[in-house]
């Protein structure tokens, strides 16, 4: 068993790292022309329209994990961007990522890619202008978090090779931990296990597993090759999505951050919104 678990590690983590080095360089290269200044001036507006849009294409743009993100949050803040528009961005970073849209699309499917894409930027926006409406923003502490380098990216195939190493660094980790953790299940957990435990479509999977995910702190990267295996042993698949959204959605080190930014009203309603989030996007893939 533990010479099939190393074959498959080693399969998969070629086919993954062929694909991450590729995706990244070119999406590093085309980032070069994105007019960073301009979104910036965008996000700042009073146009809801084009405030969202901006704030959906800056999360896009922007690879950040859940915690990662919180700089940026404070810097939006500071600027005085518009609270429901920093909160579209707050929802919508961690879960939107064209490197790993990219390799969603490669591995699971352009459909279950482009759905995906679209649930979480819809109700990315839904909650974040929500929680405006109720009056969340009197629960935002006054505070400044420095380590926030907003810096103009130029078009050029240097920065793009560096970008690609630095991404390397960071991301492609959680790659390889979703690949060896996908390879052990593949061969040593029983798919009659999971698809008697998890492959039925038993409703109640989907919000179990939008709670679990939060603790796990497991970064899309990881989950991509992970949920594959999942899918390819029997679990149903909305559960699974609902599990990839909550857990990079949100996180117990992010949780910890807000809580120096928010009050304790809006850390829990951040919580809830993440997991409603997870579960919805789950039901929906139901009806797919």
């Amino acid at each position: 068993m533990v010479g099939k678990i190393l074959q498959d590690f080693i399969s998969i983590a070629i086919e993954l790292t062929a694909l991450f080095i590729g995706i990244s360089f070119l999406v590093s290269l085309l980032q070069g022309l994105i007019p960073y200044q301009k979104l910036n001036k965008y996000l700042s507006g009073r146009n809801t329209f084009i405030g969202v849009t901006a704030a959906i294409a800056f999360a896009f743009i922007t690879p950040f994990c859940s915690c990662s993100t919180i700089p940026v949050v404070v810097n939006l803040l500071n600027k005085k961007v518009r609270f429901g528009i920093v909160m579209v961005f707050l929802f919508a970073s961690p879960v939107l990522d064209p490197t790993i849209i990219t390799l969603m699309a490669t591995m699971l499917g352009v459909k279950v890619a482009i759905v995906y894409t679209l649930v979480t930027s819809i109700l990315s926006i839904i909650i974040g202008l929500l929680l405006e409406k109720l009056g969340f923003e009197s629960a935002v502490k006054r505070v400044t978090m420095t380590g926030f380098d907003e810096k103009e990216i130029k078009f050029s195939f240097k920065e793009a090779i560096k970008e690609t190493m630095s991404l390397m660094k960071t991301v492609y980790p959680y790659l390889l931990i979703g690949a060896a953790i996908g390879s052990i299940i593949h061969e040593a957990v029983p798919t009659d296990w999971i698809m008697t435990y998890l492959g039925d479509d038993k409703w109640w999977l989907v919000p179990i597993a939008a709670v679990i995910g939060i603790p796990l702190y497991i970064r899309i990267s990881t989950m991509i090759p992970l949920s594959q295996i999942l899918i390819a042993k029997g679990m149903a698949f909305p559960p699974v999505m609902a599990l990839m959204i909550g857990s990079t959605g949100a996180s117990l080190p992010e949780i910890a951050l807000l809580n120096s930014i928010f009050q304790k009203r809006l850390v829990s309603a951040f919580i809830v919104s993440v997991v409603l989030m997870a579960s919805i996007s789950g039901f929906l893939f139901y009806l797919i």
